[in-house]
């Protein structure tokens, strides 16, 4: 395995404290939604002597009940490896010294939005569309790693590598939504996300030597909110991703050499717009 350093170990911790604490509040305001949807679709609100200040109505009447919707969404996201060491057997043995630690690093994907209508609260959410990412390991050594000094190739005691692509992202979710409380509702998501690389980008071709295969499906899940806007519906909706393939690709360079396994880990959050006719 790689070693830790402190920092990471923090980061990791709050990680899963964070998704915890979203799956728990996803599955405590379900139950709360559906029973508010017992009460008028509109409502007056009224002041102490009786009269009418404001009145909250309904937005986009009957928009769950038609048989496909379409949108668009732009998703910031940080991602980075989950990565394993390379095991100290076999015919290509990894340098004891040098230790890797996985960096997080933002993106941005945008794309387009497909739901189609299962039951009231069922649906099949499809959202082609293009990630831009940049994930970073960190390698310590003792000046043992290639890498750049003054300007000239030679080696270092650090040396960062990056792995910079552009995906084409497919992912297929279920979506589970709560009862609409007036203009609001809650709802889960889950499936699978394949995707593969279109690109790939290098700042430094001389020092960024690892790299990582082309194709990769994920398990996504996450929690989001339907906002029922007069003309369009907003879904503002915080997805996680784990990558089920091992990404890493053989080398022989003593990056590739010390690692044994690289998946993939985003926390995406999704802006999705959806037209409202």
């Amino acid at each position: 395995m790689a070693t830790p350093h402190v920092r990471h170990q923090l980061h990791l911790h709050r990680t899963k404290v964070g998704r915890l604490a979203v799956l728990a509040l996803a599955a405590a305001t379900l139950p709360f939604a559906a029973q508010a949807q017992k009460r008028s679709r509109s409502s007056a609100n009224r002041s102490n002597d009786g009269q009418v200040k404001s009145i909250t109505v309904d937005n986009l009447r009957g928009y769950d009940s038609r048989p496909l919707h379409l949108g668009l969404y732009v998703a910031p996201l940080i991602s980075r490896y989950k990565i394993e060491r390379a095991p100290m057997s076999g015919s290509n043995l990894p340098d004891p010294s040098i230790s890797a630690n996985s960096l997080v690093s933002p993106g941005l994907s945008v794309g387009f939005l497909a739901d189609v209508r299962f039951t009231d609260y069922l649906s099949l959410n499809f959202s082609p569309g293009v990630s831009f990412i940049t994930r970073r390991i960190e390698f310590t050594g003792n000046g043992n790693l290639p890498g750049k000094v003054d300007g000239n190739t030679g080696l270092v005691s650090e040396q960062t590598q990056e792995i910079g692509s552009t995906h084409v992202d497919l992912p297929v979710l279920l979506k589970l939504k709560s009862e609409r409380r007036r203009n609001t509702r809650v709802y889960i998501v889950g499936g699978v996300k394949p995707n593969f690389t279109i690109g790939k980008r290098k700042t430094d071709a001389e020092v960024d030597l690892l790299e990582a295969q082309s194709k990769d499906i994920a398990l996504e899940y996450g929690v989001g909110l339907d906002l029922f806007y007069p003309f369009f519906k907003f879904s503002p909706e915080l997805r996680f991703s784990h990558g089920l393939t091992n990404l890493h690709k053989p080398g022989n360079d003593v990056y590739s050499q010390s690692l044994q396994s690289m998946k993939s880990n985003t926390v995406t959050l999704y802006l999705n717009i959806w037209s409202g006719r």
